[in-house]
């Protein structure tokens, strides 16, 4: 049936008068075949024909890499129609925000694409990108597993996460807008008033009851608990604003007393023996040979008190450093964003949102290792094998790596399983992008990193091959330990527990690590684990 002219007519009106960019995208040309003049003019081309003349062709695919952009094409062929926030450049190569829609459709047995540009205020772009910083942010100190409380100079509570609401007995937010010092024991109120106001007047990063003795906190009840308290503060808008780190250490008190009392145990026995060693010869040698046994456990509580503080203080070093930095950044970017006011000042908005990003990308890792760590020790985490295609894992997870590229940088995969295995997918996947992440982080720009498969006789093996800094002989020997990180690369942002990780996971699928590294060469790390057959095979 013949196109009526009053549709074509129609058609031809609403193409040429739409206020935005409406262009026809011919798939196998690669290029567009028509756009309207509204589009001409939004990209700053000074006539139709310099448009289709560009020997560039980067209008869709400036803001993306070439493989997103072909898996975008293939995307919007399988599913006819897409919506996407992407970055546009203009003619003169100034950049902008835009709503990108594609429709596919054939003509002619040809594949099109119908493309709306519409652009965005830019900004209306930055406020959204800052309210998700800030809401990651926010959940992240909401979630965190000790209490947070911030405080204006007059001690009043402007904000006290949902772990301080549960320390202090308190139901949700009912902290907001009371003073710190309902939170203090009757006893020590007012020293607490003067204590802050010294605080004030020369505010540091520092942990409370030093010099003071034990320090104890009050319920809504008026119970007391001890606690450990450590001190920060920032300013904002002239204003200054102290944070509180809480930490209930009832557990640890109690410990500690419980070791006292066996230590004065073990005093009195001994008296006791001395008195009687004249008349008691024997029964002194049989007591002996207990208090010996007694002492060592005694030794190895010590012992392992001594590591548990040590392994304290590497957490609490790591977290004050990994956290404080990257908050730090948050704010001093949210403080100079609200600088930029100019509309030519874009560029430095974008450099600071993307330090917030990174900022709070850094945040969320980091808590994700602490929460895999807490899983794995409570023995929430199972191994669950499935029939599972090695290659097409070893190809997403590597796809999903790129953004954590240096300069240079690739991966070169050698993947020798042609058949599907049974082993958990997400457990590898997980043991994998950990490795790739460790390879990328202490490798440097233009460097290769290999990742090799190999599955024979029930076993599969995984090699992860850099050409980074290395590890000295001596560091290997904790490399698997919490929190431990090799001497030579204390400057990189890390957790030391990526490693301790991979190993847990391997327990569970009953594999094995083996590592070997050169300073200043590189560093391989192989895993080999055990998988059977699906029955069908």
């Amino acid at each position: 049936m013949p196109i009526s002219p009053y549709i074509t007519t129609l058609v031809d009106i609403l193409f040429t008068q739409a206020k935005e960019f409406v262009g026809l995208y011919d798939v196998k040309l690669g290029w567009f075949t028509h756009v309207n003049p509204a589009g001409i003019q939004l990209l700053g081309y000074p006539s139709e024909q310099a448009f289709f003349e560009d020997p560039k062709r980067s209008l869709l695919t400036s803001g993306l890499s070439d493989e997103a952009w072909q898996a975008l094409q293939e995307q919007v062929m399988r599913e006819k129609r897409q919506e996407l926030e992407a970055e546009i450049r203009r003619q003169t190569g100034d950049p902008f925000w835009a709503r990108l829609e594609l429709t596919a459709f054939q003509m002619e047995d040809r594949p099109f694409f119908l493309v709306r540009l519409t652009e965005q205020s830019r900004l209306q772009q930055a406020r959204r990108e800052l309210a998700q910083s800030v809401g990651r942010f926010e959940a992240v100190v909401a979630n965190a597993t000790i209490g947070i409380i911030v405080c204006d100079r007059q001690g009043q509570i402007i904000s006290a996460n949902r772990t301080s609401h549960q320390l202090f007995g308190y139901q949700d937010d009912k902290l907001i807008g009371e003073l710190i010092e309902v939170l203090v024991p009757d006893a020590v109120g007012s020293q607490h008033e003067r204590f802050r106001e010294s605080f004030n007047e020369a505010p540091a990063v520092r942990s409370m009851g030093a010099h003071r003795g034990d320090l104890q906190a009050r319920r809504k009840d008026g119970s007391v608990f001890p606690v450990e308290v450590s001190l920060s503060y920032f300013h904002l808008d002239e204003q200054l604003y102290v944070v509180s780190y809480i930490v209930d250490i009832t557990y640890k008190k109690n410990a500690e007393r419980e070791l006292i009392a066996q230590r004065e145990r073990v005093e009195r026995l001994n008296a006791e023996l001395e008195q009687k060693v004249v008349d008691r010869t024997h029964a002194l040698m049989h007591t002996l040979e207990q208090l010996e046994q007694r002492q060592e456990e005694l030794a190895k509580a010590l012992a392992a008190e001594q590591e548990l503080g040590e392994m304290k203080s590497r957490f609490v070093s790591m977290a004050s450093h990994e956290f404080r930095t990257p908050l730090t950044t948050v704010l001093t970017s949210a403080a100079l964003i609200e600088k930029y006011a100019g509309g030519d000042q874009q560029p430095q908005r974008l450099k600071h949102l993307q330090r917030i990003r990174s900022s709070v990308n850094n945040l969320n890792d980091i808590l994700e290792e602490f929460l895999s760590v807490g899983k794995i020790e409570e023995g929430k985490i199972e191994a669950h094998p499935i029939e599972l295609d090695i290659a097409g894992l070893l190809t997403d997870t590597v796809a999903s790596m790129q953004g954590m590229f240096k300069p240079g940088q690739r991966i070169e995969k050698e993947a020798s399983c042609s058949g599907p295995v049974r082993l958990d997918p997400s457990l590898l996947r997980k043991i994998l992008v950990n490795l790739l992440s460790n390879a990328i982080k202490y490798s440097g720009a233009g460097s290769v990193v290999t990742v090799r498969t190999l599955c024979e006789q029930n076993q599969f093996t995984l090699t992860v091959q850099d050409q980074g800094v290395g590890i000295s002989r001596e560091d290997q020997e904790h490399l698997f330990e919490r929190f431990f990180r090799a001497r030579n690369v204390t400057t990189v942002p890390g957790t030391g527990l990526g490693l301790y990780i991979i190993a847990k996971y391997l327990e569970l699928m009953g594999g094995d690590i083996a590592l070997h590294s050169e300073l200043n060469v590189g560093t391989t790390v192989t895993i080999t684990i055990p998988y059977e057959n699906h029955p069908a095979d």
